[in-house]
């Protein structure tokens, strides 16, 4: 069984190892130096993505306010854009996974230019949730993963998606505290015209450094992969069906369900239950940010460099469950703030080991599509967030977010003790 392995990954590695010459059109070193460049060009693209969104989450309540919506109303402002987000995901990897990552990119963010142009131009509450229409095609955090997945072999992609972490922190710290100070000090609709900008420069970028891609397909499976449409819910529902698919895929989404409920809720509960203020609030997100960038950037590669997938996990849910009991418990910010740490540590490593996994389990012609699944779930939770979580907040208080936490991952984890996921045992 050992052997055959040690076959498989090593055919694994020559496969990912032409797929990045094909990408590229070089080969030896050159080609490792262009291949580089063009993953760091795929974190610059994410980065700037991430920080314009979070941009105009910052300034969003403010612009909604000004054109007379209420909280009910901004309610359903935010799951329109959860639920475009959560339907577009799979179709943007499928068109990903059709046309190559470059175009995906592209769509992406000229996507984001017309998300903000449409912004810029709101004067009306039905103009407000129309800008949230290009939202279905801003991905591209899931593009970047595209791009890294392309142009890593298998032992180094763990490590490679852990460090979008970094992206996803810059993008918290710096997108929250410009969209504030942007629209307190220039007007509420400069942000806007920031993101349009930056944007319409992703874009460029995007079709300067970004490779045209052609992918090596075979037999069959190219047929019926170019023949299936962008929209195809089987050619989704097929890549559930190889080995283990399904079972890391459902882990991804109930292990930090609760907590995602609990973040969806935290506006609410930060000003209820912990007593902060707006700006103490924006320090708690800036904390947030910081942990993101150190562990992903300082601790997940290393973890992944030296133990299996299958240990991280199990290590990734047992944290879980163990922040489950930390947040059951907690009764001051102080708490939160040490209880914090080791959620951030699990939802990291659970994001990029279950990525990792997924990617690896289907055909290198399937990775956009799979990615696309994958970031749908954080749009899911968007989507549901409000309702389930303000419920068990309402009904149950903020212990009940830890205690959902705990059982769930208790569950997950004596699954994973008795099962076979993920089905190989090598290293990251």
């Amino acid at each position: 069984m050992s052997t055959m392995n040690a076959k498989a990954s090593s055919e694994s590695e020559e496969e990912a190892s032409g797929m990045r010459s094909k990408i590229l059109g070089v080969s030896g070193h050159l080609g490792e130096v262009k291949r580089g460049q063009v993953i760091l060009v795929a974190y610059l693209i994410a980065t700037l993505e991430l920080t314009f969104l979070f941009m105009q989450m910052g300034a969003m309540p403010y612009l909604a306010k000004s054109l007379g919506l209420d909280s009910v109303g901004f309610g359903y402002l935010q799951t329109t854009f959860g639920v475009l987000q959560l339907v577009g995901g799979p179709i943007f990897g499928r068109f990903a996974d059709q046309f190559g990552t470059r175009a995906a990119l592209i769509l992406s963010c000229a996507s984001g230019s017309a998300f903000f142009l449409l912004m810029s131009i709101s004067t009306s509450i039905p103009l407000l949730f129309l800008s949230r229409l290009p939202a279905v095609f801003m991905h591209g955090l899931p593009g970047a993963q595209k791009v890294i997945t392309d142009l890593t072999t298998p032992s180094q992609r763990a490590d490679a998606l852990g460090k979008l972490g970094l992206c996803f922190g810059i993008g918290i710290i710096i997108g929250s505290a410009l969209g504030g100070v942007l629209s307190t000090k220039f007007g509420i609709f400069v942000p806007t015209y920031v993101g349009l900008v930056g944007n319409l420069i992703n874009t460029m970028i995007a079709m300067v450094w970004i490779p045209l891609q052609d992918k090596a397909k075979s037999g069959h499976h190219v047929a019926e992969h170019k023949s299936g449409s962008v929209f195809s819910i089987r050619e989704i529902l097929r890549l559930m069906k190889f080995p283990g698919v399904m079972e890391v895929f459902v882990i991804k989404v109930f292990a930090g369900l609760p907590i995602g409920l609990f973040l969806i809720m935290f506006s609410i509960i930060s000003m209820d239950f912990f007593g902060l203020e707006a700006v103490e609030s924006g320090y708690l997100m800036s904390y947030f940010g910081v942990l993101q960038m150190v562990i992903q950037g300082l601790i997940i590669g290393k973890l992944t460099n030296h133990c299996t997938e299958r240990t991280l996990l199990r290590l990734s849910i047992f944290v879980f469950a163990g922040v489950g009991v930390g947040m059951a418990l907690m009764r001051t910010v102080w708490h939160y703030c040490i209880v914090v740490v080791p959620m951030v540590f699990a939802f990291s490593m659970l994001g990029t080991i279950t990525d990792s996994i997924i990617t690896k389990a289907v055909p290198s012609s399937d990775t956009g599509t799979m990615l696309g699944i994958c970031a749908s779930v954080q749009p899911l939770t968007r989507t549901v967030g409000p309702t389930v979580g303000g419920f068990l907040y309402k009904q149950f208080g903020v212990s009940s977010f830890g205690y959902l936490q705990l059982i769930v991952n208790i569950g997950l984890f004596i699954y994973l003790l008795k099962s076979e996921v993920p089905l190989s045992e090598a290293k990251s």
